[in-house]
């Protein structure tokens, strides 16, 4: 062991957690919970209070907690919030190596030179960190697994946790084999009667190779103390954000416009500089409440300085329902040009970049540059949602089958495979030429003069005799006919089942109709023109 290099980890509990509350996605000292692939990820101490536990289901932790509240997993979100935290400690101990986000570790032996001691170097750490108004942990040894062990160890009282030369391999003997981090390893291990890291590390070397494979054998010398990870110190990347602060702040969205354009042409030049281009702007706003809203915004080719300017003016004019915005409170915002609250900063950061040369236009197909710079010039006189863009998207109704985006939005995450479902029950081709946003609501009646029902086996009581699309028209005969057939959808959920029933008729006039019968009434949903 005396080869082996000193790391310094330092360990944010429940980063998910906190980075969601610095988002502005969940508020402070209320029962919450990062949820991953349907599970409890992480949660808060008043959520570990009320029995909630990493690994149990939604349904399973509303129930024990009813009011916890609940946000998705989002790595992006993890590694954004984690980067003020990475520069503070550039400032104090360089050298700064990202494990993942909330979780870091830098050499000790040179912070210890500078500082005095291991003790004082983590001392620094842990009062960088604080400064933040973070809750940190910190843990010294002889790897960079068994740092990253005392770091997960220490506690309120002793947040810093420092291992003599050496003693590694005893302090990691009594954890239990799961912290290794390898679930299939630990059950297997587990079942085979070894329980803590001691007893796996007093197996021969040669047979945890022949027995586990190459990845037992590091789990193996991690169980030793002797973690093979070396630290490598990140290079910080250039800063590509650019942030205009308001003293004091501005309550106008003209002023506010007016006053970013120079910090938005200098956020494009920076780009520029680099060899970049911003595809996805991300703009976050602050008022003097502390109030933030965060939005992403798309763009079809890249951003220039008056394509940033719009973006802004357009967040700032946004209502609070914007389904698109980070925060849902948003008081400091009105539709007119006055604000409820002044803004006091203004941040833009680039969510997507692509290099410079990549986002000309191309040779075949693409948008072609004066039809974009067109569109791009009416958004900016009648506003962001006056030009809008189909896009396939997923359902049953005609109308959920195309989703219209504002021009330059990218659509969802997601929606491409939304639209390449089955989707039993949808209407074939070759479909309907006019889709009604809405059913309208139309007469269809059998020879004496009732509604046509459909039996709960799917049979019609009577055939569709007359026809009327609206009530200031007369009947039409109805020439002939097809169905009906069975929609239904989402039985389990009362708030999203569907019972309906499709049907096809030629009126009188030649107009072919797409009908759709629902809790006794029938609506027209296409026309087939």
């Amino acid at each position: 062991m005396s080869g082996a290099v000193r790391a310094l980890v330092v360990w944010f509990p429940d980063w998910p957690l906190v980075a969601a509350q610095l988002a502005g996605e969940l508020p402070d000292r209320v029962p919450a919970a990062v949820m991953e692939k349907g599970r409890v990820a992480v949660c808060s101490a008043e959520a570990r209070s009320a029995g909630v536990v990493r690994g149990l289901r939604l349904r399973e932790a509303q129930s024990r907690c009813p009011d916890l509240v609940v946000v998705p997993a989002d790595a992006a979100r993890d590694a954004r919030e984690f980067e003020p935290t990475l520069l503070r400690f550039d400032e104090t101990l360089p050298g700064v190596q990202v494990l993942r986000p909330g979780l870091c570790v830098l050499r000790a032996r040179g912070a210890a030179r500078y500082y005095g001691s291991e003790e004082a170097a983590g001392g620094a750490a842990l009062e960088a960190a604080s400064r933040l108004g973070l809750e940190v942990r910190a843990g010294i040894a002889d790897s960079v697994f068994a740092a990253e062990q005392a770091a997960r160890t220490a506690h309120d009282l002793s947040p810093l946790l420092v291992l003599a030369p050496g003693a590694s391999p005893a302090f990691l003997a009594p954890l239990p084999v799961r912290v290794l981090g390898d679930p299939k390893l630990a059950s297997l291990l587990v079942r085979l009667g070894i329980r803590t890291l001691g007893d796996f590390a007093a197996l021969p070397p040669s047979d945890v190779r022949s027995r586990f494979g190459p990845e037992g054998l590091e789990a193996h010398a991690r169980a030793r103390g002797e973690d093979a990870r070396a630290v490598a110190p990140r290079v910080p990347p250039p800063p590509l954000e650019r942030v205009a602060d308001f003293e004091p702040g501005l309550d106008r969205v003209d002023r506010i416009a007016f006053a970013i354009r120079p910090t938005a042409e200098e956020f494009v030049e920076g780009l520029r500089l680099q060899g970049l281009a911003c595809t996805e702007l991300r703009v976050q706003i602050t008022d003097d409440a502390g109030q933030r809203s965060e939005r992403c915004w798309g763009h079809p080719q890249h951003f220039g300085a008056n394509d940033v300017v719009d973006r802004v003016r357009w967040q700032l004019q946004s209502g609070p329902t914007d389904p698109r915005a980070r925060s849902p409170r948003a008081p400091w915002r009105s539709t007119g040009d006055g604000l409820a609250a002044p803004v006091v900063q203004l941040r833009l950061s680039p969510e997507r970049t692509d290099r410079l040369g990549r986002r000309g236009q191309a040779l075949f197909g693409g948008v072609d540059e004066r039809l974009d710079h067109g569109l791009r010039r009416l958004q900016s006189m009648l506003g962001h949602g006056s030009v809008l863009h189909p896009v396939a998207n997923g359902g049953r109704l005609l109308a959920e089958r195309c989703l219209l985006l504002p021009w330059g939005e990218a659509p969802p995450s997601g929606t491409a495979a939304h639209a390449a479902q089955p989707w039993p029950g949808t209407v074939p081709e070759p479909l309907p030429a006019t889709v009604f946003p809405e059913p309208l609501p139309v007469e269809l009646v059998d020879d004496a003069g009732s509604t046509v029902r459909v039996g709960p086996r799917g049979d019609l009581m009577a055939p569709p005799a007359w026809f009327r699309p609206d009530p200031g028209q007369g009947r039409r005969k109805v020439r002939s006919w097809a169905g009906p057939w069975p929609l239904r959808q989402r039985w389990w959920d009362a708030d999203q089942s569907r019972h309906a029933e499709r049907f096809q008729i030629l009126d009188g006039d030649g107009e072919a109709w797409l009908l759709l019968g629902e809790d006794g009434a029938w609506r027209a949903e296409a026309r087939y023109d």
